[in-house]
């Protein structure tokens, strides 16, 4: 009895063993998606958040928590805050596990047949067989998988630069449109308040009759547009806030009672040396690294399937209980070239690298398109400012005349408004000017890739350095 108990045992020790070969030693624990604790995880981003003001601080240890939010820690929130920067993420984990894959050796097979001579009736009628089945793969097929699967985790890693890249120039673009929403509104308000007076001084010209009924009514009617462009400009600088909290991943309440700093907005340095840059930008951009990287990626496909013109080998060892008698057996087998050499898929495999160069070629030349179009805009605005300056101090020095002579009681109050308000017109003439330069300086910032507003961000090299939720 004890022996048959023995026998149970080491049945069902057979049996775990065998269980925890087919299952594997791995685990993924299971993480359900509930859409109303994600959007509420969402709502409550916050760039008071001690995990971004941590990643902050290891981003740039030189900035302190009480600082302004200059672009660069505002665009530092967005690397980890924007979702865009999430998904490149999860595609580049994506990429390097597939190296994994691509690099393991195919698990042997176990074969078990067990037969039973029904016309036999010796007891040892049965005749059990058992083969292990070992997949060689030959000829560099593996080393070919590998390097196609590694070539493209770099261009996925390259494609979070890249992400990075596209995070960063929308954040500038709404800090670019929030600055020049926020100066526009104080210059309309000013301009609202000088229009006011103007048509108060002029309704009381009317009333003495010093002036005619057509002149009030003028002055009325851009009275009224001042108060509207007054309510216009406050949408727009809310406009603007929403779509600065969006450029960085939060809601747009996350940004009241914080300060910001405008400077890298208002003194970026002017590049000059426009032809090394360009040149630059065509070889080390992040998108033309990642697109070298998949036309490695589709060489190594090639190869693999060149490599796959030879057949692998399996060796079956086996071991068969034939009754009563020991049997032992060794197969071999492979695939016989004979109806095709694979041809299909190395003409397909071929197409694609071909495929893979072309769109490198393409490419490089938007990448060409987009600098030199943003040159050519970058130096149309900056003539522009040019001319919009020059007007600016014109307009100053004449409003300072005004000013004097109004001082001496050589003109009335009606023209000296009047010219604060040309002075007025003329800033925001310029304001606009300044917002057109340096919205073109921000595009060549894009398609140049080369850090013009603020440093260069630090490498975000996977996922396991960002914790957002």
């Amino acid at each position: 009895m004890r022996a048959g108990m023995h026998r149970r045992k080491d049945r069902h020790r057979a049996v775990i063993f065998l269980t925890i070969l087919l299952t594997g030693c791995a685990s993924v624990p299971s993480r359900p998606l509930v859409p109303e604790i994600n959007a509420a995880t969402l709502d409550a981003r916050s760039l008071n958040d001690p995990r971004l003001q941590a990643f902050l601080t290891a981003s740039d240890a030189a900035a302190a928590p009480t600082d302004p939010w200059d672009l660069h820690r505002l665009t530092l929130a967005a690397v980890f805050f924007h979702s865009d920067i999430e998904v490149a993420d999860a595609r580049l984990a994506v990429a390097e596990a597939a190296i994994r894959t691509a690099a393991q050796r195919p698990n042997p097979s176990f074969n078990l047949t067990p037969q039973f001579n029904a016309t036999n009736a010796n007891p040892t009628a049965w005749t059990i067989g058992t083969a292990v089945n070992l997949l060689l793969e030959l000829f560099g097929k593996r080393e070919a998988r590998t390097g196609e699967a590694k070539a493209l985790a770099e261009a996925a890693r390259f494609d979070v630069d890249s992400a990075s890249w596209q995070v960063r120039g929308r954040v500038r673009a709404a800090m670019l449109a929030l600055w020049s929403a926020e100066r526009r509104a104080s210059l309309v308000a000013e301009r609202r308040d000088l229009q006011i007076d103007l048509t108060r001084f002029v309704e009381r010209r009317l009333a003495v009759g010093e002036a005619s009924s057509l002149d009030a009514g003028r002055e009325r009617a851009s009275r009224d547009a001042a108060v509207l462009a007054v309510s216009d400009a406050a949408r727009d600088v809310a406009d603007a806030r929403v779509s600065l909290a969006t450029a960085i991943g939060v809601p747009v309440r996350a940004l009241d009672g914080i300060r910001l700093d405008y400077a890298a907005i208002t003194d970026a340095p002017l590049p000059t040396d426009f032809a090394t840059l360009r040149r630059t930008a065509l070889t080390t951009r992040s998108d033309i690294q990642a697109s070298l990287a998949r036309y490695a990626a589709s060489e190594a496909a090639l190869k693999l399937q060149l490599a796959n013109r030879f057949p692998n080998i399996a060796i079956g060892p086996g071991y068969q209980y034939d009754q009563g008698d020991n049997k032992f057996a060794l197969s071999i087998q492979a695939d016989l070239p004979i109806f095709n050499a694979n041809g299909g898929p190395i003409t397909e495999a071929a197409a694609r690298r071909r495929e893979a160069a072309a769109n490198f070629t393409a490419l490089q030349t938007q990448v060409i398109g987009d600098i030199d179009r943003a040159i050519a805009a970058y130096r149309t605005a900056s003539a522009s400012l040019g001319a919009a300056n020059a007007l600016a101090a014109q307009q100053a020095d004449r409003k300072a005349l005004n000013a004097r002579v109004f001082r001496a009681g050589a003109i009335d109050h009606v023209t000296l408004l009047m010219g604060e308000i040309e002075y007025a017109a003329g800033e925001d003439a310029r304001l606009q000017a300044l917002t057109a330069q340096r919205t073109a300086l921000g595009q060549l910032e894009d398609a140049l890739r080369v850090p013009i507003f603020t440093a260069a961000l630090p490498p975000t090299t996977s996922s396991s350095s960002r914790t957002a939720p």
